[in-house]
């Protein structure tokens, strides 16, 4: 195992201290850069290759111009020039966080360096000058700030031009002899040493910056091969989805008709046998079985359908009301059939509403029936109220109740739940419950449920109490997508 070098001195890992001078220094970079330039990535990385070279670079150029103070042993208008031009460098990073103008900074910056460069040589050396190795460190600026094809040719005639001047100067006045020759010889190993740690710490960062695309273009291709591959699984579940919708409309199809058959054929008998006959109650278990079968059949063709997107909604316009009169006179007898009591709780006039009334008497019914069936000798209470654009239907029981554990799970397809009270409402194949809160949810609303272990459930429809004008508002189409991705 390779370990991380530390710094005996202070005994921190010296990985951690340099990811934490770079992170400071990135932060401190970023402050830099104006908002606007933030847009695009090829112009951020253009921004803090200038503004690193900015920070740094002077303190290279200084390494020369102190050398040659050395050299000379004091100052004169020639060096005074020389270290001012560097100087100015500095500003130039605050110039960018004020201005945002990084294009024309950046022709400021190389013209400014050529001026220090051809300063340099003009005055310590002329064409055998220390300084002259620096003029390679100008292209590279210019490949690194202004990447564009256009800028790079300014950048050239740019250079071309000083170079020209700097020749012109050179024919009409010659070279002054500021410092011997000879005296230069310690310069130019400074001066080169700078000019390559300058082209060193440029092209070391921007080998970073390559390197760091190349790892996001991997990332991004990593993540189109993830995405093409869920998409190929999406296909795949949906196609599934298809097959199995099929599978359970034709089965349904196919299992309705003896099963009519077996219905009609009992009731047929019911009829013609006398009440006190024994055969009797093993007919009506027949039709009575054949019924529930049924409904799970019908139940399972409705789920088929809204999974493959083919239910649709039938609108009209009916007094909730009456609607509510109508399914407690349909749930009256199967109610006090286990021993309980059937109340309603609702306003005299409930108004007009516009919805699918069949699909909404499903759903009710459904819960009612769950209510009736697992609530023995207490009572079901069915409340119905029209507020705020919205009808609420609740059904409400003394029953058992539903543990918070399997609240969770409980309009769940074929799920099974464990326990005993606890999972009363889920001990059929469980179709009822989730296909009631699919229809509300198709109806551009919801079934929710309010529960405890012994303290009986309620459960409750709200829907648009008009749907036809709610389909077209930003709420109802919010809730129709929330809806369709359920299903």
């Amino acid at each position: 195992m390779i370990r991380p070098l530390h710094l005996t001195q202070w005994g921190f890992p010296l990985p951690s201290l340099l990811q934490a001078a770079s992170d400071r220094l990135y932060a401190l970079v970023n402050w830099f850069i104006p908002q606007k330039l933030t847009g695009d990535a090829d112009v951020v990385q253009g921004v803090r290759m200038f503004l690193i070279s900015h920070f740094f670079g002077p303190f290279l150029g200084h390494t020369i111009s102190l050398y040659i103070l050395y050299i000379q042993g004091k100052p004169d208008w020639a060096w005074v020039v020389f270290f001012v031009a560097i100087t100015l460098f500095w500003p130039l990073s605050f110039l960018l966080r004020l201005t945002g103008w990084y294009v024309p900074l950046a022709f400021i910056s190389i013209q400014n360096l050529l001026f220090v460069i051809l300063w340099g040589c003009y005055h310590y050396g002329g064409i055998s000058s220390p300084i002259l190795p620096w003029l390679i460190t100008v292209p590279l600026l210019a490949f690194f700030y202004l990447p564009s094809a256009r800028t790079r040719i300014m950048i050239s005639l740019l250079i071309a031009a000083n170079l020209i001047g700097f020749y012109m100067i050179y024919k009409w006045f010659g070279f002054p002899s500021t410092i011997a020759l000879g005296a230069l010889s310690g310069l130019g190993f400074v001066s080169t040493f700078c000019a390559g740690m300058y082209v060193s710490m440029m092209a070391l960062y921007y080998a970073n910056i390559v390197s760091s695309q190349s790892e996001l273009e991997q990332e991004v291709q990593r993540h189109q091969q993830t995405a093409q591959e869920l998409s190929e699984a999406t296909e795949q579940a949906q196609q599934a989805m298809r097959a199995k919708s099929e599978f359970l409309s034709n089965m349904s199809h196919e299992l309705r008709t003896p099963l009519n058959a077996i219905i009609g054929y009992s009731e047929i008998l019911i009829e013609e046998t006398a009440p006190d006959d024994q055969q009797l109650a093993d007919l009506q278990a027949i039709n009575g079985a054949g019924q529930s079968l049924l409904r799970m059949i019908n139940e399972l063709l409705d789920l088929s359908k809204l999974e493959a997107g083919k239910m649709e909604l039938h609108l009209e316009s009916f007094a909730l009301r009456g609607f509510v009169d109508q399914i407690a006179r349909e749930w009256l007898k199967p109610v006090a059939d286990s021993g309980n009591e059937f109340r309603v709780d609702c306003a005299e006039d409930l108004g007009e509403v516009v919805g699918d009334s069949a699909k909404l008497s499903q759903a009710v019914g459904s819960l009612l029936s769950n209510a009736a069936k697992y609530t023995k000798g207490g009572c079901v209470t069915l409340s119905a109220s029209n507020e705020g654009g919205w009808i609420a239907v609740a059904i409400s029981d003394t029953g058992p109740g539903i543990g918070p554990d399997q609240l969770a799970n409980l309009f769940e397809t074929f799920g099974k739940q464990d326990g005993e009270t606890s999972s009363i409402y889920r001990e059929t194949a469980g179709l009822g419950l989730p296909l009631s809160q699919r229809l509300c949810r198709l109806m551009a609303g919801d079934l929710t449920v309010d529960s405890g272990l012994g303290r009986g459930s309620r459960f409750t429809i709200r829907v648009p109490s008009n749907l036809a004008n709610s389909n077209g508002s930003p709420a109802a189409e919010s809730v129709l997508s929330v809806s369709s991705e359920s299903l």
